[in-house]
């Protein structure tokens, strides 16, 4: 069966006063219905950006290549390249077909509209025609299905009355609340509706430990009840390899390193995942190893690897132009010079 989204080549371009640049330069994967890809990297690295790109919601001047195939809804119906809908289709697809939960829900809720409000809005924008009653009901199944303690209540209430946690929670409902139908039905919700697609970006930023767990089970639920793909985006990789089957890696806005997730944190192949995972909380380790150096500046990127300044593992030839992804292992690749050689060791 064809992935439920494949992007090939996705570019996003912005004008800058130093010229333009690209936090996001030629990234390509694809997902199966039901998959969960985390997309891993520290701020800056282009992760939002690249959800931002798929929703359509990328500032004014942005420029966007490369192209994000989108499966049709029903069995026989031809796939649409996301990236070049008109903007009425745009907004037809925005929610219904793919959502998104953005990083910081404070922000991204209307201060001065209550809960519920707002979740009815993304649900009269794909059902018209719904009666006000009709509408209020599904605002309440939207949050019981997010887990929100006393929906009712919550319905009512403004974004600053409610805890963090209960904010993103409020966020998950909206974000499913417009689905088009296209996921299989619950068995416990028969003729739920849901997005075929959700992108979380940060969704447990913020958020303690305790709640952290919470929101992680949350998703999971829904994914598997409601056959959700996601797509996961974080910094954190104790976070990912909760949610993930497939870890992305990504730096100076490309891909370095993809595969299976227990492969990528097992057995990383390229040294920025390696860092990645030494700079992390373990148990087993009694410090945390810092990688020296910082992210580069997209307007002055060094001619060959991005990571060569601050790799300890560097060649001379790894300054002279950027690696392809390379064969690191089944469903594996790394984007390094020596991936085929490189002993863990060194890396860890």
């Amino acid at each position: 069966m064809p992935a439920l989204i494949e992007l090939r080549g996705l570019c996003v371009e912005l004008p800058t006063p130093s010229g333009w640049i690209r936090p996001v330069d030629d990234i390509s994967f694809s997902l199966d219905a039901g998959e969960s890809l985390g997309l891993v990297g520290e701020s800056g690295s282009g992760k939002s950006m690249l959800a931002l790109a798929l929703m359509g919601l990328l500032p004014p001047g942005a420029r966007v290549h490369g192209e994000a195939w989108l499966a049709g809804a029903n069995a026989g119906s031809s796939r649409v390249n996301l990236l070049a809908l008109p903007e009425r289709e745009r907004i037809h697809t925005r929610g219904r077909d793919v959502a998104m939960i953005f990083q910081e829900p404070m922000t991204a809720l209307n201060p001065v509209m209550r809960v519920g409000a707002q979740i009815a809005e993304a649900i009269r924008a794909h059902n018209t025609g719904l009666a006000c009653g009709e509408v209020d009901r599904r605002v309440l199944a939207a949050l019981e299905r997010a887990a929100v303690p006393e929906p009712a209540l919550r319905a009512r209430q403004y974004p600053h009355q409610l805890s963090g946690g209960l904010r993103q929670r409020a966020m998950i409902a909206m974000a499913l609340a417009g689905g088009a139908g296209a996921a299989r039905e619950s068995s416990r919700e028969p003729g739920r509706t849901a997005p075929r697609l959700l992108i979380a970006d940060e969704p447990t930023t913020a958020l303690d430990v305790t709640v952290q767990k919470q929101i992680l089970e949350l998703l999971a639920r829904l994914r598997r009840d409601l056959g959700l793909t996601l797509l996961f985006i974080t910094h954190d990789l104790g976070v990912v390899a909760q949610v993930a089957d497939r870890i992305a890696v990504t730096y100076a806005g490309r891909i370095v390193e993809e595969g299976p997730a227990r492969e990528v944190l097992e057995h990383p192949r390229h040294p920025y995942t390696a860092g990645l995972l030494r700079a992390s909380p373990q148990l087993t380790r009694q410090k945390l190893e810092p990688i020296p150096g910082t992210v580069p500046s997209l307007t002055a990127l060094p001619s060959g690897c991005s990571f060569e300044p601050r790799c300890a593992v560097r060649r001379a030839e790894c300054a002279e132009a950027m690696p392809e992804l390379r064969n690191a292992g089944p469903q594996h690749r790394a984007r390094c010079i020596l991936v085929e050689n490189i002993l863990e060791e060194t890396m860890r």
